[in-house]
């Protein structure tokens, strides 16, 4: 099969095929320490120089043999977006984020994509257009595309992480191993990690030693959902040293509550995302209670609005700088530079 000449069975069949997996729909209990290290683990590994190809990447779902240094990438999740225009790469093809109600690519990344085709919906990727791309390398990860992986490889060598969220410092390192720009991403990580310890001790010299606690609220269609520490904001948030409420201080990736329970919300800092058309969600129902009003961050106007785009969707360097952003202008400190 070519990469310009699909069956018509494999487009046919690609929309069924599809893994129908929501941004932080899973509720699972696995930490993010260990994901990170069974990421690292199964990355581990192309010899010689960090530009030297041909190389073969293991990854989750098997080993993608790269002949050269790719130029023509596909990314099929917002993550990969962020990771690959990261580190200089411009996408030829990529999908916009899955909840992003507004449509089209991230705003904050819309500098670093011009040209790039939209080749979604993430559910449903268009796999003859992809095609018709000619890519030399496609990203994206087992949660979101395991069932269509044989039709990707068919297309183009296919880089598979396990999941999303918060092993995302993994998932770049697989990726830029892929890509060839490992010492990039490495020097990225390290600079954001030092910004970000950089905040915190800001924020902590300011509330004279203490840390302030912190709550992500994110209201979907269904019901209203509480981050916890194994998500990609909640490692940012770690990386800052900022401490949770009870309910969001627990390795798993998030709380879904009803409107009664949004005191389960309570923090010295509110911050809240929507990420679809508000009338679709809770918001408003939530935000009319007297247990919402009583929350003293809400009394005191410390709730913070902050993009779905970036506390959400982001899930990288660039989006988790953005967040540095947010925290920095809501606890009344100076961003970390």
């Amino acid at each position: 099969m070519t990469k310009h000449r699909l069956s018509a069975t494999l487009i046919a069949t690609a929309s069924a095929a599809t893994l129908l997996a929501g941004c932080g729909s899973s509720t699972s209990g696995t930490s993010g320490s260990s994901g990170t290290t069974q990421n690292a683990a199964s990355h581990s590994a192309a010899d010689g120089p960090a530009a030297a190809f041909p190389r073969s990447v293991r990854h989750t779902m098997g080993t993608a043999e790269i002949k050269s240094r790719p130029q023509r990438v596909v990314v099929l999740d917002s993550g990969e977006l962020d990771d690959v225009t990261l580190l200089g790469v411009t996408p030829v093809g990529a999908v916009s984020p899955h909840l992003k109600s507004e449509g089209g690519f991230p705003s904050y990344l819309e500098d670093k994509i011009g040209g790039t085709v939209d080749v979604g919906p993430m559910t449903e990727p268009n796999l003859e257009l992809i095609a018709s791309l000619n890519p030399d390398l496609i990203l994206t990860s087992k949660v979101r595309h395991e069932k269509i992986y044989a039709k990707l490889t068919a297309i183009a060598p296919t880089v598979m992480a396990e999941t999303t969220g918060f092993p995302w410092k993994a998932n770049l390192a697989l990726y830029a191993q892929a890509l060839g720009r490992e010492t990039e991403a490495k020097a990225a990580v390290a600079r954001y990690e030092a910004r970000a310890a950089k905040l915190g001790e800001a924020i902590k010299a300011k509330d004279g030693g203490r840390m302030p606690t912190v709550s992500v609220v994110r209201f979907v269609a269904g019901p209203t959902r509480l981050y916890q520490k194994s998500s990609f904001s909640g490692v940012v948030l770690q990386d800052v040293g900022l401490p949770r409420p009870a309910a969001q201080d627990v390795d798993q990736t998030m709380l879904e509550i009803s409107t009664e329970q949004i005191g389960e919300a309570d923090a010295d800092l509110v911050f809240v995302t929507t990420s679809d058309d508000p009338t679709k969600t809770k918001e408003s129902e939530v935000q009319g209670t007297a247990v919402w009003k009583d929350l003293p961050a809400v009394k005191a106007g410390r709730v913070f609005t902050v993009p779905d785009e970036t506390w959400m969707s982001g899930i990288g360097v660039q989006a988790a700088d953005r967040m540095l952003l947010d925290i920095a202008k809501a606890a009344g400190v100076d961003a970390p530079k």
